[in-house]
């Protein structure tokens, strides 16, 4: 789905056909045979529009003449979410710059574009397609720092219930707040690295616009902070995974040690129910009334002080 837009008198719209300053914005779905039309149409090479498409590609940026092309990792909700698959990923998002055009393609529906499709972003034009793209680039990190916020309250109500329970649906839960934070730190990395190389090869042509150049290495700082974010929230849930599980193996080890103990005690009883049962000459066996009970307080003895010994070796 190839779609055209400009910014008229504040509000965003959209254009039947492609005019010069306007973005072009390719979202799924869409044909290889569209992708190729488009890059005949606006003399760009193709590898600027499918290699974005490759979910494993990797944040960098190219240049082909007078066209630029940037791959930037965005985060989105995982559309195929399961029990143990991680609640975030992140995507390749292409931004394609020419001479009359910014061109933005991905191969899911991206929250971040869907910003300023949705208006939600103060003073963005495409005309001016290098704030254009330094807001894009913004936008992209602080919805890292939103997901990472709520991979982190997500996390701390799962260990409140983790006190209570130690069951299965929790663990699995912080396994996959694990996952999204391995992709976060993966991206905010090779994001990072991204945008010192682009500031130091001046690949945007910020040359000495002071605005766009503090712009630009505040969106740095920004993204150096998402990052220790990732690596605090993961060494965290690394150590939370370790703790419970020495908790839940030692809780384990102290039910079989309590299993075990009780087993011992009512041992006793069978013991002497044992000898008392032989086909033997036994004493008290002529006294048959009172052997019953001699018994009887013979084994509630046995077991009563093997369970103080017990309770003494603080076994229980």
């Amino acid at each position: 789905m190839i779609k055209y837009y400009v910014k008229e008198e504040g509000r965003i719209k959209e254009l039947p056909e492609p005019e010069e300053s306007c973005w072009i914005n390719i979202s799924p779905p869409f044909t290889p045979e569209e992708l190729e039309e488009v890059a005949q149409q606006f003399d760009i090479p193709l590898d600027f529009l499918t290699d974005p498409l490759d979910i494993d590609e990797r944040s960098r940026f190219e240049r082909d003449e007078e066209k630029r092309a940037i791959i930037l990792s965005t985060p989105i909700f995982n559309p195929f979410e399961e029990d143990v698959d991680a609640i975030f990923i992140t995507i390749p998002l292409g931004i394609i710059i020419t001479v009359d055009h910014v061109i933005t393609i991905t191969s899911q529906e991206n929250p971040v574009l869907n910003l300023f499709l949705d208006n939600k972003v103060k003073n963005w034009d495409p005309e001016e397609d290098q704030l254009f793209v330094l807001q894009i680039m913004e936008q992209t990190v602080y919805r890292f720092l939103i997901y990472l916020k709520q991979l982190n309250q997500k996390r701390n109500l799962i260990e409140k219930e983790l006190y209570f329970s130690s069951r299965n649906k929790e663990l699995k839960q912080l396994l996959s707040i694990e996952k999204s934070l391995v992709y976060f730190v993966s991206s905010l990395s090779d994001n990072e690295l991204l945008k010192m190389k682009m500031k130091r090869t001046d690949f945007l042509h910020l040359g000495n616009e002071e605005e766009m150049t503090d712009l630009f290495e505040d969106i740095i700082i920004d993204n150096s902070q998402a990052l220790q974010m990732a690596n605090m929230y993961t060494n965290i849930l690394n150590g939370t995974m370790d703790a419970y599980g020495s908790i839940i193996s030692n809780n384990l080890n102290l039910t079989i040690k309590r299993l075990t103990t009780i087993t011992i005690i009512l041992m006793v009883p069978t013991l002497v129910a044992s000898f008392m049962g032989m086909n033997v000459i036994l004493p008290l066996a002529e006294s048959a009334p009172a052997s019953f009970y001699v018994i009887l307080i013979i084994s509630l003895l046995g077991s009563l002080l093997l369970a103080w010994y017990f309770q003494r070796k603080k076994w229980f």
